[in-house]
C-alpha cells in the first residue's frame, strides 16, 4: 500500500502580479490599470472565461492558470488582422489652365 501523498501548494498570484507575470502592465506607470482591466473582463466573460480562483473576494491565478491565459492568445488573429483592400480613389479631372 502507498503512503498518502501530501497536497503541493501552488504560489498563487493576485490580479496585479498576474499582470506584471504577463507582461500586460508598464513598469514605469505605477496607475495604469489597462492590463488588470483585461485580466478581469476575461475572468468574467461568460463565453469561454479565464482560468481563476475565488479566495476571500479575490481572484487569484496560479502558474498554471498564467500559462493557459498566454497559450489562448498567442498569435491569436484578431477579426481585422485580415489583407484589406486598398481604397478606391477617385481622381480630380484635369481643369484646362485658361
Amino acid at each position: 500500500m502507498a503512503a498518502p501523498t501530501k497536497p503541493v501548494l501552488e504560489r498563487y498570484f493576485n490580479v496585479k502580479q498576474a499582470c506584471d507575470r504577463l507582461g500586460l502592465s508598464d513598469p514605469n506607470d505605477p496607475e495604469d490599470k489597462r492590463g488588470q482591466k483585461w485580466i478581469r473582463d476575461g475572468v468574467n466573460q461568460e463565453q469561454d472565461p479565464f482560468p481563476c480562483s475565488r479566495m476571500a473576494r479575490q481572484l487569484l491565478f496560479t502558474e498554471a492558470d498564467l500559462a493557459e491565459i498566454a497559450m489562448r492568445h498567442h498569435n491569436r488573429r484578431h477579426g481585422n488582422s485580415g489583407t484589406r483592400r486598398k481604397k478606391r480613389t477617385t481622381k480630380a479631372p484635369l481643369v484646362a489652365a485658361a
